[in-house]
């Protein structure tokens, strides 16, 4: 797309931004809300409209080639990334739910679910590609330093009887195959002969061109309605398009160079643009500065004349840590100046204000006890939900007014611009201002000082510079540096060498393939509470690991979520996702798994070094991500011997009080994983992780997906002879893990080489999928059980129970998302 078209696209979302504003900075008082459906809805509605807004400015920003644009875009879209996740988190407050469903507003607002997808920044990435690609470098050099272990790959005699059978079954069968393949060609070899002894068959010359007519126009026709309805499903999306023997030629391979390129023009013009900001000061300083140091002194020795003239002597000179001469230059008269200067310099309010102050303190207490005996008689119906502030409003507002003040309506000269250079000389002139100002101010003091001196003789009475007070803080504990002589390549190659820091697998948000919920609404309005979607899962990992992780700037503003719990059934995901999570952002990976550091750091020493490492290693390279499988068996009170070698419970002590170090300005995220939750106490385990992220079975939509997206991504050829609707319900219960190693273990190199002349069919997965046991629904109805005793489970299984008291009153109790909607 053109520049014109982002900077439309841009216009779009800020208008779309400016109607939220109105919502989120209301003009009177808010008034509560009583009606928690309707909460909901609000708060349902302001998210879809900010991801429509994200989706606009995320695109924008990677497009858009102008300096100054981008640094109001960056400012807007990190803004509405931060409030995107305040909204979130409202919404679990309100309904004391990880998942919820926007089928219904997506129908209202005439929306798809593509519409909602969050997308991750390009700048993530992109803005420290060298960090990253130094990092891997380092990474990769270290891990091919490290000799190779001893390969289990090896031939294994120890098998078992069933695994021996097994294998004595295929090579007979392939045997017995080979042996009637050639009985076969025997005979027809013989029925070859047979039929060139007997002769051919005479037939009338004309009666033989009819028959050679009839089946030459049926196989035209046949297959001119085959291509025509090929064609039809192609247009409508029910078929894949062919892909094209030549790659460069395709739409798609042009648009992403396109993108490629205006990325370099972006860095090109990033250039020029801090080039510029360095020689338009020093212009400005060169040619304005003169006459702006002269404007300062005469006003400056202005004051000076007028305080002699009112007071009677010369004023004392305002400290630079007050702003020196900047609270000359504010439109105050000379009493107000010097009123002000005496409260600064004395830095103790008035006995009246400190009177008043009381007065205000003990009416606040007696209001409130007053208060506190007026709520006891009330009811929790009489208050009302209202939104919570936010972090992130100030800043989506201050660029929406920056947007409207510079670049609404506003042309470039030049399609290429790099920068606008008007409103560079507005900025670096308050700057050159400033510097200039605080030249002046040592001279002017100097002056003041002699002019005191030569007219008031005063010159034996020098004045004490009075030293601004400064409180003192509590003196903060420093961690004790365990390894202060080692630097941080040295610390990160002993981890690498010892395992602890891995490298995540490369894989996308996009690669954790499943559909959209669309009877969640439907279903919870029924009193049925549905199970999540696969895309619910991959939105709530983008929420609370990528989007906050991946910039700091957010991070430092958004809900501070320090751990993940992803759990789920086997072969569900649960170790994809965490790596997608590292991937997307380039965190730094400390695989802290029990079997992973059994025997490493052992002791108490031992574990006290580990986690010194961990927290330094990581907060040099942050963002950080700190990995632990099977992590219930941290809580689990009988171990078997196999797990009591590992030593889960290594950590049980020491995570906990590293999680509290976790702050807004360190960005560390835990990820635990776990396939059986339900084997340790919940509150423990709900108390390390406080988030939970449970992926569940995959529906039938979302299996139609994944077979048709790993079959693609193996090489499989996607033919009319290959069913996947029947693979789909075929598979009910097997999980993504399953599907994909059916497809790796069908499409072989030999099959994939066969697929032209021998196109693939539903029933060649059957025999490889039966193998494996599926998720069955008992298994899956003990997670639903689990979660009903998480915290958030239990809250929402009280809110349903109060919500059916109350709907024997007037209002009926359809406060809850679960009730029907009007």
């Amino acid at each position: 797309m053109s520049s014109s078209t982002y900077n439309k696209q841009w216009h779009d979302a800020q208008m779309q931004i400016s109607d939220l504003l109105q919502i989120e900075i209301p003009v009177g008082e808010p008034k509560p809300e009583t009606d928690k459906l309707a909460a909901f809805q609000l708060l349902a509605t302001m998210y879809v409209k900010y991801v429509q807004s994200f989706r606009k400015l995320e695109e924008c920003y990677d497009q858009i080639t102008h300096a100054q644009k981008r640094r109001v875009l960056r400012h807007v879209l990190d803004g509405c990334i931060g409030r995107i996740i305040e909204l979130k988190h409202e919404m679990i407050q309100l309904e004391y739910s990880e998942y919820h469903f926007f089928d219904d507003i997506l129908q209202d607002l005439k929306l798809t679910p593509n519409d909602i997808e969050l997308p991750i920044p390009t700048y993530y990435k992109l803005e420290k590609a060298e960090a990253l690609q130094e990092k891997e470098k380092l990474l990769g050099e270290i891990l091919a330093q490290i000799p190779p272990k001893e390969s289990k790959d090896k031939l294994d005699l120890n098998i078992t009887l069933e695994e021996a059978i097994r294998l004595i079954q295929n090579h007979e069968r392939a045997r017995q195959g080979r042996a009637r393949a050639q009985m076969y060609r025997n005979l027809l070899k013989e029925m070859e002969r047979a039929n060139a002894n007997k002769g051919e068959a005479s037939m009338d010359r004309n009666i033989a061109a009819t028959h050679i007519q009839r089946y030459w126009r049926g196989f035209i026709t046949r297959k001119k309605a085959a291509q025509w309805r090929h064609e039809e499903f192609m247009f409508l999306g029910m078929e894949p398009t062919p892909i094209p023997k030549d790659v460069k030629q395709t739409p798609q391979y042009q648009q992403r160079k396109t993108e490629d390129r205006r990325r370099e023009i972006v860095k090109h013009n990033e250039k020029e643009f801090q080039q510029a900001l360095v020689s338009i000061k020093e212009r400005l300083r060169n040619t304005e500065g003169p006459d702006m140091k002269e404007r300062m002194i005469s006003q400056i020795r202005q004051w000076f004349l007028e305080c002699r003239d009112v007071t009677g002597k010369f004023p004392d000179y305002p400290d630079e840590d007050e702003g020196g001469s900047a609270l000359i230059f504010k439109n105050k008269t000379v009493a107000e100046l010097e009123h002000d200067i005496q409260e600064m310099d004395s830095g103790k309010p008035d006995k009246k204000d400190k009177k008043k102050d009381k007065k205000d303190k003990k009416k606040d207490k007696k209001d409130k006890k007053k208060d506190g005996k007026d709520k006891k008689g009330k009811k929790d119906e009489d208050e009302g939900w209202l939104m919570a502030p936010s972090n992130f409003v100030p800043d989506i507002n201050e660029g929406n007014n920056n947007y409207k003040d510079i670049w609404l309506g506003k042309k470039d000269s030049a399609l290429n611009q790099a920068y606008d250079g008007e409103l560079i000389k507005e900025e670096k002139r308050l700057e050159v201002e400033e510097a200039i100002r605080l030249e002046v101010d040592e001279l002017m003091r100097e002056e003041l000082k002699n002019l005191k001196a030569a007219i008031d003789k005063s010159k034996d009475k020098k004045k004490k510079k009075k030293k601004s007070k400064k409180k003192k803080g509590k003196k903060k504990k420093k961690e004790k540096d365990l390894t202060p002589d080692r630097t941080i390549t040295e610390l990160f190659t002993e981890l690498v060498e010892q395992g602890i820091i891995i490298k995540p697998e490369s894989n996308n948000l996009s690669d954790f393939v499943g559909d959209f919920s669309y009877l969640g609404t439907t279903l919870r309005q029924a009193g049925i509470e549905p199970m999540p979607s696969l895309t619910d899962v991959r939105h709530l990992a983008a929420l609370y690991g990528i989007l906050p992780l991946g910039s700091e700037a957010i991070h430092e503003k958004a809900p501070l979520v320090k751990s993940i719990l992803i759990t789920g059934p086997r072969g569900c995901g649960k170790k994809m996702l965490a790596h997608i999570i590292a991937y997307e952002t380039g965190a730094t990976v400390f695989d802290l798994s029990a079997a992973n550091i059994v025997g490493k750091y052992p002791g108490k020493e031992g574990l006290k070094m580990l986690m010194h490492l961990v927290s330094k290693v990581g907060k040099a390279l942050q963002p950080t991500v700190i990995l632990i499988n099977n992590c219930e068996k941290q809580f689990v009170k009988k171990l078997s011997k196999a797990d009591k070698e590992l030593d889960p419970k290594r950590l049980k002590k020491v995570l906990p009080k590293f999680l509290k170090t976790i702050k807004q300005d360190s960005r560390f995220l835990v990820i635990g994983t776990t396939g059986l939750p339900f084997d340790a106490p919940v509150k423990p385990l709900c108390k390390q992780y406080s988030n939970i992220i449970m992926i569940p079975r995959p529906d039938y939509d979302s299996r139609y997906l994944m077979w048709k997206s790993f079959i693609t991504k193996n090489n499989g050829i996607m033919t009319d002879f290959l069913d996947l609707s029947s693979l789909a319900k075929v598979s009910d219960g097997y999980t993504p893990g399953y599907i994909l190693g059916t497809v790796k273990e069908v499409l072989t190199e030999r099959r994939i080489s066969q697929q032209q002349n021998k196109p693939l069919q539903a029933f060649e997965f059957i025999p490889a999928l039966a193998r494996n046991d599926p998720i069955y629904v008992d298994e899956e109805e003990s997670f639903k059980k689990w979660l009903t005793k998480t915290p958030l489970g239990t809250k929402r299984a009280k809110a349903a129970a109060d919500e059916e008291d109350g709907g024997k009153g007037a209002k009926g109790g359809k406060g809850a998302k679960g009730g029907k909607k009007k």
